[in-house]
């Protein structure tokens, strides 16, 4: 019999934690298949991602994006993950889209700071007041318990919306300032000129970068990536197809070689020393919406 998971119902067995060590266990894994594939019509898109994992499954993560919507009240973007056994291929669960891209988007920039973050993190800054900006205070949280954070965001009501509700979050005014002050920076905006300069950086920061997903969107500048010890999700999500790191490999800013690992060489995902800057690229991919959704599943049926 199937499961369905909701948003709600599926979110209640979950903890950050546990799926960063998901995560990284689904990378010890065999080498996932991915794919994408799109129709358009109008603006309205039909987007499809898959991932086959030996040993874990395979899923499917539809989503629809309808750019009317919101006119008439309706949610832009709606989908489902279809998850299906690895041993049989008989269909396992339906989850909700929502609850899956939640869980997976923050849930790799955290698994990264655990990593590549000084222990003794205190300061962290989140760039952008969206949604995804809350979702990074409750991951990074978990993680740094007695970090105080604080938000910017280009639009300062947004931040003042956020931080009203979320006991604790300052709102910052300057963000040069604000990148200064923090230990960790985590920036998930949608801009297409870089926000973040590398020259406000200093010894000891982890820098995490999640918004940009197109060749023609950067979050951080040259000089950033040449101060920063670079790492990646995914080599084959984030190199030739997101800007932050195709458009300064192409115009000779960085080398390959200066893109150190991904999560499938995550051993290498270690901190030098307290003063290096480190700098993760958040690019996503349906391999990790495979070991998230792997990871729901097996919480709400209490495994």
């Amino acid at each position: 019999m199937t499961t369905i998971i909701d948003f709600e119902s599926g979110e209640k067995s979950l903890d950050w934690l546990g799926l960063t060590d998901a995560i990284e266990a689904g990378h010890n894994l065999p080498k996932a298949e991915i794919s994408d594939s799109f129709l358009y019509r109008g603006k309205d898109t039909l987007l499809q991602r898959q991932a086959w994992v030996d040993g874990l499954g395979i899923a499917v993560k539809s989503a629809t994006v309808f750019p009317d919507n919101p006119a008439n009240d309706i949610p832009m973007i709606h989908g489902a993950v279809t998850l299906f056994d690895d041993a049989t291929g008989i269909l396992s669960a339906l989850i909700d889209f929502h609850l899956v891209t939640k869980w997976k988007t923050a849930g790799d920039s955290l698994l990264a700071a655990r990593k590549l973050a000084r222990p003794d993190s205190r300061e962290i800054l989140i760039v952008g007041a969206g949604t995804v900006g809350r979702n990074l205070h409750a991951a990074y949280s978990s993680a740094f318990p007695d970090a105080r954070f604080t938000v910017w965001n280009r639009s300062p009501g947004n931040a003042e919306k956020m931080a009203a509700e979320t006991p604790g979050l300052r709102v910052a005014t300057d963000l040069e300032a604000a990148v200064a002050q923090a230990d960790i920076v985590t920036s998930a905006t949608m801009s297409t000129d870089p926000v973040l300069r590398g020259e406000w950086f200093r010894p000891g920061q982890h820098i995490d970068l999640i918004g940009a997903y197109r060749p023609d969107m950067r979050e951080a500048d040259d000089t950033a990536l040449q101060r920063a010890r670079i790492f990646v999700d995914s080599f084959d999500t984030t190199v030739a197809h997101i800007g932050e790191i195709k458009t300064p490999l192409e115009q000779g800013v960085i080398s390959r070689e200066d893109v150190l690992a991904d999560y499938y060489q995550i051993d290498r995902f270690q901190r030098h020393s307290d003063d290096e800057i480190t700098l993760f690229k958040n690019g996503g991919g349906a391999h990790l919406d495979l070991m998230t959704s792997r990871f729901i599943l097996d919480r709400f049926q209490g495994s």
